[in-house]
């Protein structure tokens, strides 16, 4: 599992931003920090709680770059954005290459969710180190926003 002080492992996804493009993560990084938040599913009552939460903190987090990332498909989460009134990009990681390098992949059997992102969050430098690292056991738990607000201060 990735944690404080590790190199942030390097991805391809599509970014919902309105539109749908390509992204690499090496590409975002080299500046401001990014706040890197994983979920499992959108338009789920605990996922939409926390992208909610983050667009409400996002004037706290400075010049970071928030990101939201999930499964389901850019289209999915540009409606999600859509829906809730997000300003920050969501990232569409059908493949699940971000979910594997970042060890987060789980099956929530109950919902129907397979292969999904676990919730955690991460806070990358402008270097791409990973300068916070929260994840939890239990994907209906959300991260403390105040500290997670901290961590994008101290980055």
């Amino acid at each position: 599992m990735v944690t404080t002080g590790d190199d942030a492992p390097r991805f391809e996804a599509t970014i919902a931003n309105g539109e749908v493009e390509a992204f690499e993560l090496a590409d975002a990084l080299g500046g401001d920090p990014i706040v890197l938040a994983f979920f499992p599913g959108a338009f789920t009552p605990p996922c939409s709680n926390e992208m909610v939460a983050l667009e409400a903190h996002a004037d706290e987090f400075g010049d970071a770059r928030v990101l939201g990332l999930s499964a389901d498909s850019a289209f999915a989460l540009n409606a999600f954005r859509d829906e809730y009134d997000l300003s920050f990009d969501l990232l569409s990681d059908t493949s699940r290459e971000a979910i594997e390098a970042y060890d987060l992949r789980i099956d929530i059997e109950e919902l129907g969710l397979f292969g999904v992102a676990n919730r955690a969050v991460y806070v990358l430098d402008g270097d791409g180190t990973v300068s916070y690292a929260w994840t939890t056991d239990d994907p209906t738990v959300e991260p403390e926003y105040e500290e997670l607000v901290e961590a994008v201060a101290r980055a």
